[in-house]
């Protein structure tokens, strides 16, 4: 009950906070570039950061319909708190009329979580640059009623289409992942200029190396100390062309690159161990990419550690026994399975020759890694963000201090962390 009264009163409270948020955008009158997709979003925006600096405004940790609008009305929230509300509330009219930024461009990460969430925001912020860099299955359990209904046939469409928004409201360029079909289908809504990336045409070789990868790249060789997945190419390709598009130099050796926690951050580990933590969130896509890389990284035994895959409604399923495929075709000697989805449907599918033990909560999974890591392994962790598996990492570092590297290191995650049982 309390739950559908969230979802039903969602946009009614966001739309107050909308209209503030307009009208202090109007005063401000930004040249907006809106980051959207199902993977690769947050990369892709610190990829532009470091490229614009203190040129422009970035929406960190800001990508929803509340997120955005509480960004442009320079709202936070601090403890998560219900009694937080009221202050928003009563602030949302009064910074109207604070001081505007002084950066003249806004990059906006957006994201689609639900049915209206891209018309919402793309209404309010009009982009004069879309960054469209992925589309997959997404918090889909909030759209199987489109399927269910027959607005649409897949929930993937119903998904595409929602972002396609972004393209219907942009004013003068949008950049697609061209190897796309449900992206492709969504080009004839808009009257912006599209440029189209495909593998084929801008990826020329992909390495990985301990130290990091590399891309070649037509002309121009990328080369970063993370492990960023072979998909990046998109993000390289897509920050070349917005700064082609604001008339402003490209850096090819993204000097000021840094990327937040949980996106493939490498961590030594005791025995001389490699953790790397990709414990952002997860969803088949982002998986997937972080799979195909780790298969390329150089180690003399490899660990999965995975978590379930969230918010995926009738696709549950499914999108878990895929994961079972993925893993099966690799050279990997153990996967940790975390969480009541995986564990059912992903864990009775791993062939017997990969030692697979799965566990419902990521604290019973700790005592099985500090138990069997004998030295020297490589151990992937991915997962969605409510599985805490950087609660995992921590006890596992051989420098306690790299826990500041980790993600949701706040007070509010550190609680969550504890009543699960860390």
């Amino acid at each position: 009950m309390f739950e559908q009264l969230k979802k039903a009163l969602y946009f009614p409270i966001a739309s107050y906070f909308r209209f503030f948020a307009k009208l202090r955008l109007q005063r401000w009158n930004p040249k907006i570039i809106v980051v959207t997709g199902s993977n690769g979003k947050t990369t892709l925006l610190h990829m532009l950061e470091s490229q614009l600096g203190e040129k422009a405004r970035f929406s960190h940790h800001a990508n929803s319909a509340f997120g955005v609008c509480f960004d442009i009305l320079d709202l936070h929230r601090k403890t998560m708190q219900t009694s937080e509300w009221i202050s928003l509330i009563i602030n949302a009219p009064r910074n109207v009329f604070k001081p505007l930024p002084k950066e003249k461009i806004y990059v906006v990460e957006a994201d689609v979580d639900r049915p209206y969430e891209g018309v919402f925001l793309a209404t309010l912020l009009q982009p004069d640059v879309v960054l469209w860099v992925s589309t997959g299955r997404t918090h889909s359990m909030n759209f199987d009623s489109l399927v269910t209904e027959g607005e649409f046939e897949t929930v993937e469409e119903a998904i595409a289409y929602e972002y396609g928004y972004f393209l219907k409201y942009c004013r003068e360029l949008a950049v697609i992942d061209g190897d796309s079909e449900l992206e492709s289908d969504q080009v004839s809504r808009t009257k912006a200029v599209i440029k189209i990336i495909t593998k084929k045409d801008f990826l020329k070789q992909y390495a990985v190396k301990k130290e990091g990868t590399t891309f070649r790249m037509q002309n121009e060789s990328y080369s970063f100390t993370g492990l960023l997945p072979e998909e990046i190419f998109l993000s390289i390709a897509m920050c070349k062309e917005a700064m082609e598009y604001l008339q402003l130099p490209f850096d090819p050796t993204f000097a000021s690159l840094q990327l937040p926690p949980g996106r493939a951050t490498i961590l030594k580990g005791v025995k001389d161990t490699v953790l790397i933590d990709s414990t952002y969130n997860g969803n088949l896509g982002s998986i997937k990419a972080m799979l195909a890389m780790f298969e390329k990284f150089p180690a003399k035994e490899k660990w999965l550690v995975l978590g379930d895959m969230k918010e995926l409604g009738k696709e549950e399923k499914e999108e878990h026994e895929l994961l079972a495929h993925m893993i099966n075709s690799m050279d990997v000697k153990r996967v940790i399975l975390v969480g009541k989805a995986i564990t059912k449907y992903t864990l009775p599918l791993i062939k017997q020759k990969i030692h697979a033990p799965g566990f419902e909560k990521a604290p019973q999974a700790l005592a099985y890694l500090q138990e069997h890591m004998s030295g020297g392994e490589a151990i992937l962790f991915k997962g969605s963000q409510s599985i805490y598996l950087e609660g995992l990492i921590e006890p596992l570092l051989k420098h306690k201090e790299d826990a500041e590297k980790l993600p949701r290191q706040e007070q509010f995650w550190n609680e969550q962390r504890k009543k699960l049982g860390f």
